[in-house]
């Protein structure tokens, strides 16, 4: 899939390099999916397959490197990686925890080949973690290196919350007994920010809030002509919490009120394996509503793809169901100015609101059939809501305002290196 951290890790640290500083990018589990140029290394540390095996078969946690190195290839870890592995939380809440558990837990050798990499590279000034799922990497690392160590929190708190009972809350335990070896977390909205400052006692000198960014090539400004039609979009994983069914049941609700209109709904992301259901029974429902044929979903879209499918839409809503901490796709689709429709909650807001670049609503289908409805009434409300997408998304979110606010963040880190220039950063990401 394309994951939403991996596009902004890549896009994070392909920015630094272009602005100069020596950055490598390395993949945790599997390669790195991104749809831009991957700047990211081709070796991968805690390769998926020896973690799986570490975690189940005693006799792999001691296995020499050399022949780790059959299954840790890039070449075997693409192969998994390609048959669409279901990563349900709960099935997965063991192998977490023994994650989280750092030097205790069954993946130690994982933990001992990536810092004596990271020790026989050239000294670096920052290491960065990809998500707090992986803090327990930062004290070994600080022992071994004596170098700031900072996290980038973005959107982990999802996957905690499905770990169910007891591991959720032995989960966040061990996260909070790790902060202490965290110099600076990097949190992508404020609303982030404040959750878990909240959530894991993380303290306020210690968070920065470095915003989602993107690079704008390619992006076109749709030109909007006087059209029949009407084409509502989403863009986001076909899952319950991203609320698909949400959007459809406001959408029949549209339709009943504007019924002399010819309109269209188009959904495109990717599609796990536990998650075929879902949008079969959202299909479903569609054909009983009369609907079935309005409905299109595009799959997994590459690059190229997805702009010429934003281009294609008057209104982008992903209503998601939960916290959303992120909100990427709305980017995109402002940065081809078409407006979004979303709940207040989450990043939204602050993604609407500092943008101007759609409309807020309550989160309920009622609520967002009233919104979209609004952009079909007033063709003017459209037009402005556009051209302040266009802007919006440019003048807050392009990738060199994140890459300066990372930089920032990192050179907070004064305790090791007063003064310091921050040149030489080793950004984990997780694929």
């Amino acid at each position: 899939m394309y994951c939403g951290s991996c596009l902004r890790d890549n896009a994070l640290a392909a920015e630094l390099l272009k602005q100069g500083h020596d950055v490598l990018l390395v993949p945790i589990y599997t390669p790195t999916l991104t749809d831009e140029a991957n700047v990211s290394q081709h070796r991968v540390f805690f390769g998926g397959i020896s973690v799986y095996l570490e975690q189940h078969v005693p006799l792999f946690r001691h296995t020499p490197k050399l022949f780790d190195r059959l299954w840790d290839s890039e070449a075997a870890l693409n192969m998994v990686a390609r048959r669409s592995i279901a990563v349900d939380p709960q099935s997965l809440a063991k192998l977490t925890i023994s994650m989280l558990k750092g030097e205790d837990g069954h993946q130690r050798k994982e933990m001992s080949n990536l810092i004596d990499w990271l020790r026989n590279e050239s000294r670096f000034d920052v290491v960065n973690l990809p998500n707090s799922l992986l803090i327990a990497l930062a004290a070994p690392i600080k022992r071994e290196l004596n170098i700031p160590i900072f996290c980038t929190l973005q959107g982990e708190d999802l996957f905690i919350d499905g770990l169910g009972e007891p591991h959720r809350s032995e989960a966040l335990e061990l996260i909070r007994s790790n902060i202490e070896f965290v110099d600076g977390f990097l949190a992508v909205s404020e609303f982030y920010a404040k959750r878990m400052c909240n959530d894991l006692g993380i303290p306020e000198n210690k968070m920065h809030v470095v915003p989602l960014g993107i690079t704008f090539d390619g992006f076109e400004k749709k030109e909007r002509v006087a059209s029949n039609e009407f084409v509502v979009g989403y863009f986001a994983r076909v899952a319950p919490e991203k609320g698909l069914h949400v959007l459809c049941e406001a959408y029949r609700l549209l339709r009943q009120r504007t019924p002399e209109r010819r309109m269209r709904l188009e959904a495109a992301g990717y599609l796990a394996p536990e998650h075929r259901e879902y949008l079969a029974g959202i299909e479903r429902q569609m054909k009983d509503w009369g609907l079935g044929e309005e409905l299109h979903y595009r799959g997994v879209l590459d690059r190229e793809a997805k702009l010429a499918f934003l281009k294609n839409l008057d209104v982008m809503s992903v209503p998601a169901t939960y916290e959303e901490p992120k909100g990427m796709s709305l980017l995109e689709a402002m940065a081809s100015g078409v407006p979004v429709v979303q709940p207040r909650r989450g990043s939204f807001t602050e993604i609407v609101e500092r943008t101007g670049g759609g409309l807020l609503v309550e989160a309920d289908a009622e609520s967002l059939a009233l919104g979209l409805q609004s952009l079909i009434a007033s063709p003017s409300l459209a037009a402005e809501l556009s051209e302040k997408a266009y802007a919006g998304v440019r003048q807050h979110y392009g990738v060199s305002n994140m890459a300066r606010r990372a930089i920032e963040a990192y050179s907070s880190a004064k305790r090791l290196a007063p003064n310091a220039e921050i040149d030489r950063v080793a950004e984990l990401a997780r694929g």
